[in-house]
């Protein structure tokens, strides 16, 4: 997998803040871009670059500031849009229009004046052969605007369900309805269809023949025109199975990663922290503090965890994901972003004190080394979030480059990791080892 080219927007902030907050306190003024851009990962100069935009955008530089470059790229993205839109549309024209490259067949006129009904299959079909030229949700944009509804999410249900017993069913149904619609020229509505079965002795619902001709577009002369929306589920998803049983064990990197969130008392209020770490190696591959529990918290921690990930050239997929029952990892949001990285979620069992002990491990270990530690913590206590993120990215780097693990070996985590890769054999291009 090919490493990403940009650093992500939360991480600019981030660095962009942490630098700006160190020049100000003399003693850490020295050197903060090359040590901050050594603790985040981030090219030196690419976090000088992103401290002087911030600067432009304050008026203490001369320069185009972030706001009219975004205001420009509107424009120019809107008139991207434009062109996209009327190319979608002349294509549509062709394909969809009287005489065009359409299935006249299964596609029924409505009364004089009003929009033709396309079936999804139709609509299905024709996005297949534009999605790479268009994208997917452009053209079911366009084609809504001009009268044909479709959703993204219905096309990508249509290409990526697995067949059900019951689809399996409707299917054989469909091809019956289709003929009996077809034999009798398209006359007979839901209740002649349905009818015209039973006769044939095939025993099927009625409800069931009107859902199925309605998905197929298939209607009687007199149609009324109905309206078809997408419903949603809340913001909470159902809560997955646990499969990792206190079973935190893992053969190789980004199998199994566990998270979870912890809090920090500062002068200011509460300091919320999230953690996802890899129990392959015990590093801690995403986290972020915040001074909320919204799912941004949690799903923040993941990007980075995600985005070091690809960055490396490492591929994640099939990862499981274990966390405890937090409505933020039970977010619609969040587990959108599991699925999008073709991870696995995973939840701790109800009542179980031990669902997610290695996670809870580390947020004890973090406490009591950094927060609670006489050394690191500050004579007066955290004052705000500023502090505690700061000595936060000092800590996350010294606990996965060399803080010993007695649990791997007693060796770092990040050269605990770089061993497993360096005895990963070297295949030649004759193919032996």
């Amino acid at each position: 997998m090919a490493a990403p080219r940009k650093y992500g927007d939360e991480l600019r902030e981030r660095a962009t803040r942490m630098v700006i907050e160190a020049r100000r306190d003399p003693a850490t003024r020295a050197g903060a871009i090359p040590r901050i851009a050594e603790q985040l990962g981030v090219h030196r100069e690419t976090l000088r670059g992103w401290v002087r935009q911030a600067e432009i955008d304050e008026g203490t530089v001369a320069g185009t500031t972030t706001g009219d470059a975004e205001r420009i790229a509107q424009l120019e993205r809107e008139n991207r849009e434009l062109r996209r839109a009327n190319e979608i549309l002349k294509t549509a024209s062709a394909f969809f229009a009287g005489g065009g490259a359409r299935p006249q067949d299964q596609v029924a006129g409505e009364a004089a004046g009003e929009v033709t009904r396309v079936p999804t299959a139709v609509l299905v079909e024709f996005i297949d052969q534009h999605r790479d030229r268009f994208g997917v949700e452009p053209i079911c944009e366009v084609l809504a605007a001009a009268g044909i509804k479709i959703a993204p999410s219905t096309y990508y249900a249509a290409k990526s369900r697995p067949p059900s017993a019951l689809a399996v069913r409707d299917a054989g149904l469909v091809a019956a309805i289709r003929q009996v619609h077809k034999d009798i020229l398209g006359v007979y509505g839901a209740r002649k269809v349905h009818a015209e079965l039973n006769r044939g002795g095939i025993d099927v619902a009625r409800c069931t023949v009107e859902r199925l001709m309605r998905a197929e577009g298939l209607q009687g002369i007199r149609r009324d025109k109905t309206r078809k929306t997408t419903r949603t589920e809340g913001a909470e998803t159902p809560r997955p199975a646990d499969l990792v049983e206190r079973r935190f064990v893992a053969e190789a990197p980004n199998r199994l990663w566990v998270a979870d969130l912890t809090y920090i008392r500062a002068h200011s209020g509460w300091v919320y922290a999230a953690f996802v770490i890899d129990v392959f190696s015990r590093l801690v591959v995403g986290w972020q503090v915040s001074t909320s529990l919204r799912t941004d918290l949690a799903l923040d921690a993941l990007d980075m965890g995600l985005w070091a990930r690809q960055r490396a050239g490492h591929d994640v997929t099939g990862l499981i994901h274990h966390s405890d029952r937090g409505v933020q990892y039970r977010a619609v949001r969040y587990t959108e972003r599991l699925a999008e990285a073709d991870a696995v979620a995973s939840v701790g069992s109800r009542g179980d004190s031990y669902d997610n002990a290695m996670a809870e491990a580390f947020n004890s270990l973090f406490k009591a080394e950094l927060i609670r530690n006489p050394a690191t913590r500050p004579t007066t206590g955290w004052k705000s979030i500023g502090d505690v993120e700061i000595a936060l990215a000092e800590y996350i780097d010294w606990f996965n480059h060399r803080r010993l693990h007695g649990q791997i070996g007693h060796i770092p985590p990040a050269e605990f990791e770089a061993n497993h890769y360096s005895e990963i054999p070297v295949l030649t291009e004759a193919g032996s080892t």
